[in-house]
């Protein structure tokens, strides 16, 4: 029964769930957070809402380098999300689609597969990828008709803490080809704390705040020694940079980039942060690693070398339907950038082109929603006979 069917696209940043049978999923923090104001709670998943001073936050994260190894707080967290606070319904004798990382590590989803069943008792398991539900999303919303097993394509995951190249050939991941850059939101984040608190002021603490200053204000730069000009003029200098009035929890609850001659109430009396080029060369990790000493290749190199892997009759479709997916792929000029870097790696005769979703955050999910309202979704579940009968390597022969 779709209805019953619960998606959960579990990513170490945030977790999106919902009812198959809802339009759209929650977006759930997907970690612990205790603040410096009130000591004696911790906050779960949405209840940092309700938290007045998000100074100084201390995240508890349940994954550890993109991996899910700190089992009490992911528990902690789910117990939040399957409770009348969260989706208002249990996983007791309910069907459950989940996301794990790529090539997941077998302990890690042992471990997955015993909680589910084991502890909140689930009648049925379908584990995928993200990448996987982000290509079957694709298909349901291709004008054309395609079907997964016609489906050639490249999903870009711009995750947490890694960034994934997965190439799909006639509905299948191509395992050879999958390539995985050490580089996601939390490395940008981390960057941008370090450079603020070297140059400014000492924010190191900071994390809510600072990722918060990057959504905001960070953009990529289509050519970034070009961009780096800006300090030869004043003038340059002056359009890239801008004042960000950080919060202080009293007057002001989130920061705001300060617009030049309407200021705010009290606005001269709160604290700001001037950026210039760090907006830009924040998000330049994503095409230049090494910028910090990773010793990588950036996106563009990753899908032209992902590329080598897969069979040349199917190079052309496979560069048409680049797919990008996760929270970093909404900075401004990303997708100008990875296309003209990818233009001057794979061969003059292919053409290049990419897709961004509107919201590239719940993609994934909307796929796990296709999948589990499909016809024949009972046909790929893992249910508890098979549990009770194979154990944890029955799943892994479907």
């Amino acid at each position: 029964m779709a209805s019953a069917v619960v998606v959960l696209d579990n990513g170490a940043y945030t977790a999106k769930v919902g009812l198959a049978s809802q339009d759209e999923p929650q977006v759930v923090p997907n970690c612990i957070m205790k603040a410096k104001s009130e000591r004696r709670r911790a906050f779960v998943g949405n209840q940092i809402e309700e938290c007045r001073d998000t100074s100084a936050l201390y995240y508890i994260l349940a994954f550890q380098r993109g991996y899910l190894l700190n089992w009490d707080t992911q528990k902690t967290v789910w117990d939040y999300i399957f409770s009348k606070d969260g989706i208002g319904c249990t996983l007791e004798n309910r069907n459950i689609v989940i996301t794990e990382p790529q090539m997941n590590f077998q302990s890690v989803q042992e471990a997955m597969l015993e909680m589910l069943f084991e502890e909140y008792r689930v009648a049925g398991v379908y584990k995928t990828t993200a990448a996987d539900l982000a290509a079957f999303n694709y298909v349901a919303d291709s004008e054309e008709r395609t079907t997964m097993q016609s489906l050639n394509c490249i999903i870009i995951d711009i995750g947490y803490s890694f960034t994934h190249i997965v190439p799909f050939v006639l509905g299948r991941r191509v395992l050879e080809g999958i390539r995985r850059i050490d580089m996601g939101g939390k490395a940008l984040t981390n960057h941008l704390k370090e450079l603020i608190s070297y140059r400014h002021l000492n924010v190191m603490d900071e994390s809510h705040v600072v990722n918060q200053i990057k959504e905001d204000v960070c953009f990529v730069a289509e050519d970034f020694k070009q961009a780096m000009q800006v300090h030869q003029s004043d003038e340059k200098r002056r359009e890239l940079s801008l004042d960000y009035v950080l919060p202080d929890f009293t007057t002001v609850r989130r920061g705001y980039v300060r617009v030049p001659g309407k200021p705010r109430e009290d606005e001269e009396q709160q604290q700001m942060v001037p950026l210039c080029n760090e907006r830009f060369t924040v998000p330049e990790l994503l095409f230049n690693p090494s910028d910090i000493g990773v010793p990588q290749v950036g996106i563009p190199e990753a899908v032209a070398d992902c590329l080598k892997a897969c069979p040349w009759e199917a190079h052309r479709e496979l560069l048409l339907n680049i797919l990008i997916v996760g929270g970093s792929a909404q900075f401004p000029g990303f997708l100008p950038r990875l296309k003209r870097d990818l233009r001057a790696l794979v061969p003059d005769d292919l053409e290049v082109s990419l897709i961004c979703p509107e919201d590239p955050v719940r993609y994934a999910w909307y796929g796990g929603k296709e999948v589990a309202t499909s016809p024949n979704f009972d046909e790929f579940v893992y249910t508890r006979d098979d549990y009770d009968e194979y154990g944890f390597q029955g799943i892994n022969q479907r």
